[in-house]
């Protein structure tokens, strides 16, 4: 097997504008990189990765700050190991929330479906639920690069949540086909 390697950017930044330095933040996590410490952080090594870091590299250069790019590997099986396990846990955080986000949507429509509030409008609602919480999956799992163990939960929820709408979506029709089946008759004769 080979060894995984590694893009750490290791960089300081002036403390103000915090903004500045928010805004870097996030947009390293938002690649899904781990913090070793402070102003160190780690990425698995990839084309895309690369090019997204020296960007970054040169807005810290623009923030007065100072960076290094380098890319490295881990001593030895254990040490990869305990990278590796930053990576799956960081994702297997974000797979929890979205599990309970997942909770959420569940509880939603149960809650309709004990009051058979069985509209369109509700059915178009839960309806863009799902496509966000299918979104935010598919941002995590961009993010997963070692498969994180709640993965395959977080695959069973979402696939649980689209049966509910599925189920909950055919109520809503039914319930709309005998609206117009028991329409009552106009009393002059027409119908």
């Amino acid at each position: 097997m080979v060894s995984p390697s590694w893009l750490l950017l290791s960089y300081k930044v002036p403390p103000e504008p915090a903004a500045k330095r928010i805004a870097l933040w996030r947009k390293l996590k938002g690649m899904g990189a781990v913090y070793l410490q402070n102003g160190v952080c780690l990425l698995p090594k990839t084309d895309d990765h690369l090019r997204r870091l020296k960007v970054l590299e040169n807005d810290v250069d623009e923030m007065g700050g100072e960076s290094v790019l380098l890319e490295t590997v881990g001593l030895d099986r254990g040490q990869e190991d305990k990278v590796i396990s930053r990576f799956t846990a960081d994702r297997d955080e974000a797979y929890r929330e979205f599990i309970a986000k997942c909770a959420d949507f569940e509880a939603e429509i149960d809650k309709e479906t004990k009051a058979e509030h069985f509209t369109y409008a509700e059915l178009e609602e839960n309806d863009e639920d799902l496509e966000k919480l299918k979104g935010w999956l598919a941002k995590i799992r961009k993010l997963d690069f070692y498969e994180a163990p709640v993965s395959s939960e977080a695959d069973a929820r979402l696939q649980h949540c689209a049966s509910l709408l599925e189920t909950y979506a055919k109520r809503v029709f039914d319930a709309h086909e005998e609206n117009r089946t028991h329409t009552p008759r106009d009393p002059k004769g027409g119908s």
